[in-house]
């Protein structure tokens, strides 16, 4: 078994009309952490607005780093994001 850290972002209001400004920095982070091997899989939910998104971390401590730097938290395209353990049973 295997423990990865799951980044929970909730939207902001208006998320369709703010997150547009923000998001070549975001996809830039994304594909760092990404290249880095610290960034599994990420994506929004079938609405976004609504439901957030979600990306799965190799570690939490890759997790934290990640929020630390992210526009979409720094300029409050996120409202409110968590950070959980999750065990993956299946590889």
């Amino acid at each position: 078994m295997r423990t990865y850290a799951v980044l929970l972002y909730e939207s902001a209001d208006d998320v369709a009309s703010r997150a547009p400004a923000h998001f070549p920095a975001h996809k830039a982070r994304l594909d760092e952490f990404h290249a880095a091997g610290d960034l599994v899989m990420v994506g929004t939910f079938g609405d976004p607005q609504a439901q957030g998104s979600m990306a799965v971390f190799a570690t939490r401590e890759a997790a934290a780093k990640f929020v630390e730097g992210d526009p979409f938290v720094l300029h409050g395209v996120v409202r409110r994001h968590e950070i959980r353990d999750w065990n993956e049973i299946y590889s």
